[in-house]
């Protein structure tokens, strides 16, 4: 197969105007040779429209991208028009259902697995007739019984073929699809559509998922299962790989490889497009050659979102007989130059205005405005709001118990830096603002040594700095490429962070609340979150810690409990200056 990359430009005959699609062309294609065309999605979590929950209006952003299904919607309508039903597929690459307030709400509020109402995001893709999609990560994040009802929703095959029933061994969703396309004057052509999905789910979803799925290397299922779907009868086989390329987050040793779509791509013969995913990138193509063949795989990464379409083409041409593709065209359709689908809006329109009436609730108000800006780099009043909720849930949920008596600390991180309560009025949508993921709370106990080196780790999100110099957040914040929701921050202790010294070598002064310093071989309950519990980012010895705390309960819904049970957020409840920058012993600022 030879593979060529066209710009966005020569794929995207669009619907600049909003006008309607021009009626599908004839194919110039012989009766041994064939087209078809492939449009997949990836990683839109719980994006139907082209809407912002949390800053209450339409989405957008400096790129000028777009998001949604809705808009994805009309992407599909015209290629559709443009190439005939009989000539498309459409697939999604996993993680659907988790990540704004509307998938937040039918998951939690109202749950669709309970009310029995359509979930927003399956309605959607059934409506835009997609043909397979992958089970992802954060597909888990609910449960397996919300998960059930939204792939009952689906209407269509809901993948995974490394995901297997932990106490039977057999896949737990199908492993694969077939999907026979019929042109007229054509030999049928049966595209098989495998889907595959990072094993981190055993790690990030653990409570969810342990006893119950056990997730297997995705290159040994892809040597077990390409074979099958083409003795099946697959002419063309399509990956649906939800994971990324290159390293893991998390330590191999206690889960398969996280990113192993190149892996695959190299290593296991038959596939002639992988959907990539996960990784969150806007990689419309790139060829691997596989190195048991010599043949090219051609891999296509839609942006996350919805934000952009991978259109790829495929030119079939029969081989003895067989259709064997003969080349395969990868580029980017971008979501901003199409209006949104009426029907699509109309279809969850109900939902839409119920969750934004969720969200713009009041629930307190505030004394004053407390932003989010400078987290990253200063002790702030609105991260020390997410300490103390955490920290009275904790200790207050071990009274009584063997570890009462011990001293709770707390970890959070920056994970927005546009989040700010205003004075006054502050909504589920503020809160909701700052704490971004519907993570839970757990505690594990940790000793003062291990609390030190999670501490030296977190410090490496800065670059670092030469006595005498000047700290830059712009230069000197993100080091490495490090996140802000890497950047832990750990509150009911006292330390600074001298960005003279080599990343290892940076916390000095590492003291309990009261001045106390914390020794080595003192025991401590930690708050924290359960994906950073369960391994997510790799920090030392929080994954393999005692758990003393987990009550399955959503830290932003203890936000916004706490919040709502006083009516006033006042930093002088909680506001708690314990961490500092320093530059060889003098304080940043």
């Amino acid at each position: 197969m030879k593979t060529r990359l066209l710009g966005a430009a020569a794929t995207a005959a669009l619907l600049l105007g909003g006008g309607a699609a021009l009626p599908a062309a004839a194919a110039p294609n012989t009766a041994n040779e064939l087209d078809l065309t492939l449009l997949a999605t990836t990683d839109l979590h719980g994006r139907v429209l082209n809407w912002d929950y949390f800053s209450d209006r339409a989405y957008s952003d400096r790129a000028g991208d777009s998001v949604g299904l809705a808009k994805v919607a009309s992407v599909v309508d015209e290629v559709r028009a443009e190439v005939g039903d009989e000539r498309l597929l459409v697939v999604d690459n996993g993680d659907a259902i988790q990540g704004t307030p509307l998938s937040y709400y039918y998951a939690v509020q109202e749950p669709v697995q309970e009310t029995g109402a359509d979930h927003p995001m399956a309605a959607a893709y059934a409506a835009i007739g997609y043909d397979a999609q992958v089970v992802g990560n954060h597909e888990f994040n609910y449960g397996l019984d919300l998960l059930a009802a939204y792939e009952d929703d689906l209407g269509f095959p809901l993948l995974g073929a490394n995901v297997l029933d932990a106490e039977t061994g057999e896949p737990a969703f199908d492993p694969y699809t077939l999907v026979t396309k019929k042109v007229k004057g054509h030999k049928p052509v049966t595209v098989g559509i495998l889907g595959l999905t990072t094993p981190g789910s055993a790690i990030w979803d653990k409570a969810n998922v342990e006893g119950e799925l056990e997730f297997r290397d995705m290159v040994d299922a892809a040597e077990e299962w390409v074979p099958k779907v083409r003795a099946a009868g697959a002419d063309v086989v399509v990956v649906l790989s939800h994971a990324g390329t290159g390293g893991s987050s998390y330590d191999e040793s206690i889960a398969p490889p996280e990113n192993a779509t190149a892996d695959i791509a190299r290593e296991v013969p038959g596939i002639d497009v992988m959907v990539v995913g996960h990784s969150h990138l806007d990689k419309p193509s790139e060829v691997v050659v596989n190195e048991v063949t010599g043949d090219e795989v051609l891999l296509t990464q839609p942006y996350r979102w919805g934000s952009t379409v991978s259109r790829v083409d495929l030119s079939l041409e029969k081989v003895k007989g067989d259709w064997d593709v003969a080349d395969a065209e990868a580029s980017a359709i971008r979501t901003a130059a199409y209006p949104e689908s009426p029907a699509i809006v109309d279809l969850v329109a109900d939902q839409h205005a119920t969750t934004a009436a969720y969200v713009n609730q009041v629930v307190a108000r505030s004394t004053e405005e407390l932003s989010a800006v400078t987290s990253r780099y200063e002790d702030t009043a609105i991260i020390d709001f997410i300490q103390q909720v955490q920290t009275d849930a904790v200790a207050g949920s071990l009274a009584g118990t063997a570890h009462a008596d011990l001293p709770v600390l707390s970890i959070a991180a920056p994970f927005s830096r546009t989040a700010v309560f205003p004075q006054g009025d502050v909504t589920v949508r503020d809160i909701a603002g700052l704490y971004i993921y519907d993570n839970t709370l757990q505690a594990v106990t940790m000793t003062g040594a291990q609390v030190k080196d999670y501490l030296e780790y977190s410090a490496k999100y800065y670059a670092q700095v030469p006595v005498g110099g000047t700290f830059d957040p712009e230069a000197h914040t993100a080091a490495g490429g490090t996140p802000d929701y890497n950047l832990d921050i750990i509150a009911g202790v006292e330390y600074e962070i001298d960005l003279s010294q080599p990343v290892g070598s940076r916390i000095e002064g590492l003291v309990l609340a009261d001045g106390t310093p914390l020794a080595d071989d003192q025991e401590v309950v930690v708050a924290v979150n359960n994906y950073r519990r369960s391994g997510g980012g790799g920090f030392p010895h929080i994954a393999s810690a005692p758990v003393v705390y987990d009550e399955q309960k959503e830290i932003r819904q203890l936000l916004i409990d706490w919040a709502q049970e006083r009516g006033v957020i006042d930093p002088a409840d909680f506001a708690d200056e314990s961490w500092w920058l320093t530059i060889g012993g003098t304080v940043v600022g």
